[in-house]
C-alpha cells in the first residue's frame, strides 16, 4: 500500500531484480523510490503504484502503454528503462516503473526558492517544447504538465539548467475509470486545461495549455488557479489567466495564446519553442514572434539587351571606314529596310559606289576561310587528344587549302 511507511517495504526486492531504497517522491497514487538494479548494478528511479483489482484486461492496456513509453527517447525527456508488475500480493497487483535517476531538484523546488528570470525560463520552456513538439509528433499527450513533472538537471558546470519532463503517459497507464469514479480528475487540478475539465476530447493542445500556466507561475511565484479540483476547475473557465502589467508583452502574447480556452487557437510545441529559442539571443530575452516569417524571394531584375537598329549598325561601319580611308561594305540587315527607307539612305550618300561582285566572293571566301580556320583548329586539338590510328580528313585542294597548310604550320609545334 502507498500509505505504508516507507520504511516497511525498504531493502525488498521488485519485480525479481529492483531493491528498494529511500523513497525520492511521493504522490496520490504512486511513490518513487530510488532502487538499485542488482541485474545492471545500476540505480535507478522506481515509481510503485498503488494496488489495483487484479482486471487482466486492464493490466494487458497497461503494458500496452509502457511498451510504448518504452520507445519514446529524446534528451527532453526521463528515459524509461523497465515496466512490470509487483505481484508480491496476489490479490493486490501494483504496476512499476524503472526509470532514469536523475539528480538535481524539480522545477516546483525552484519556484518555491525565488522567481524564475527570464533568461532562465526561456531555457526551460525551450527544453519541454522540444520535447512536447516530439512525443506529440507520435501522437503521444503528457496530460500532467506540472512543475513537479519537470526536473531541472545541471549538464555541465556554468551550463544553465537543463529540463527533463517526466511521468510521460502515466495518466494513459493508470486507470482514469477508478480515477473519475473517486472524483479525482486525470491531471493536477491546478494544471489542468479547460477541456480536462469539461471531459472533453483531448488533443496535444492540451498539453499546450498546463505549459502556459508553468510558465506563468514561473513568472509570478504563484499558482494561477490554486483551490480544489471543482474550484480551480470552474476558475479558469470564467477567466483568463492574469498576466502581470510589467511583464514583456512578448512573454505576455506567447502566454496568452498558449492558454486560449479553445484548443485549436494554441501554437504548437514546435512553433513555442523556435520563439523561446530566440529569446535566448534577445538583449531583453522576450521571445520572438509565434508566426513563422515567411521566406522573402528577392525580385528578379529584367534585362534589357542593348537595341541597335540597322541604320545604327550601318552608320558605325562607314564610320570605321572613313577613318581607315577604305570604303564600308553594305550591311545585309539594310537589305530589308523597305523601298522608301532604302530611297532615302541612297539619297543621303550620293555618289558612293557599291562593292563589286568580285568584291563579295572575296569577302565570302575570307569568311570561310576563318570558318574554316577555326573549326580546323577544333579539329587538331581533338586529333591530338585521340588515338593514332584515327581515320584522317580528305585533303583540301585550292586556295582554302593553302590557308589550312599555313594554319597548320602556324600551330605546328
Amino acid at each position: 500500500m502507498v500509505a505504508e511507511s516507507p520504511s516497511s517495504i525498504k531493502n525488498e526486492v521488485v519485480g525479481g531484480r529492483y531493491r528498494l531504497g529511500e523513497v525520492v517522491g511521493r504522490g496520490g497514487m504512486s511513490s518513487v523510490y530510488c532502487a538499485r538494479d542488482e541485474n545492471l548494478g545500476r540505480d535507478v528511479a522506481l515509481k510503485l503504484f498503488a494496488p489495483q483489482a487484479p482486471d487482466a484486461d486492464e493490466l494487458k492496456r497497461q503494458e500496452a502503454e509502457i511498451r510504448l513509453l518504452a520507445t519514446l527517447n529524446h534528451p527532453g525527456l526521463v528515459t524509461l528503462f523497465d515496466a512490470g508488475i509487483d505481484d508480491r500480493i496476489p490479490d493486490e497487483p501494483r504496476p512499476f516503473l524503472t526509470m532514469e535517476l536523475v539528480e538535481g531538484q524539480d522545477l516546483r523546488s525552484r519556484i518555491r526558492h525565488s522567481r524564475v528570470p527570464l533568461e532562465e525560463l526561456s531555457v526551460i520552456g525551450a527544453g519541454i517544447a522540444d520535447a512536447l513538439a516530439y512525443v506529440h509528433g507520435l501522437g503521444i499527450i503528457h496530460r500532467d504538465i506540472k512543475p513537479g513533472n519537470i526536473l531541472l538537471v545541471q549538464i555541465r558546470p556554468g551550463e544553465p539548467l537543463r529540463p527533463k519532463l517526466t511521468d510521460f503517459g502515466i495518466a494513459r497507464i493508470v486507470d482514469s475509470t477508478r480515477l473519475t469514479s473517486t472524483g479525482t480528475m486525470v491531471g493536477t487540478a491546478a494544471y489542468l486545461s479547460p477541456e480536462q475539465a469539461l471531459g472533453k476530447p483531448l488533443s496535444s493542445a492540451t498539453d499546450i495549455y498546463s505549459l502556459g500556466l508553468v510558465l506563468l507561475e514561473c513568472i509570478k511565484g504563484t499558482i494561477e488557479y490554486p483551490g480544489s479540483a471543482v474550484e480551480s476547475a470552474v476558475a479558469r473557465l470564467h477567466r483568463a489567466p492574469e498576466i502581470p502589467d510589467d511583464v514583456p508583452s512578448e512573454w505576455a502574447d506567447l502566454i496568452r495564446s498558449m492558454t486560449a480556452i479553445e484548443p485549436l487557437e494554441r501554437p504548437a510545441a514546435a512553433d513555442i519553442e523556435t520563439s523561446l529559442r530566440q529569446a535566448l539571443v534577445s538583449p531583453a530575452s522576450t521571445p520572438g514572434e509565434l508566426a513563422p516569417e515567411t521566406t522573402r524571394v528577392l525580385p528578379a531584375m529584367p534585362f534589357h539587351p542593348p537595341s541597335i537598329t540597322a541604320e545604327e549598325s550601318v552608320d558605325e561601319v562607314r564610320e570605321a571606314a572613313a577613318a581607315t580611308g577604305t570604303e564600308a561594305p553594305a550591311s545585309p540587315a539594310s537589305k530589308t529596310l523597305s523601298g522608301t527607307a532604302a530611297g532615302s539612305s541612297a539619297a543621303k550618300a550620293p555618289g558612293k559606289p557599291r562593292l563589286s561582285r568580285s568584291r563579295w566572293i572575296w569577302l565570302a571566301v575570307v569568311l570561310g576561310v576563318l570558318v574554316v580556320a577555326a573549326a580546323a583548329a577544333a579539329v587538331m586539338m581533338s586529333i591530338s587528344a585521340r588515338p593514332a590510328d584515327m581515320v584522317p580528313y580528305p585533303t583540301v585542294t585550292g586556295v582554302l587549302g593553302d590557308h589550312l597548310q599555313e594554319l597548320q604550320k602556324s600551330v605546328a609545334p
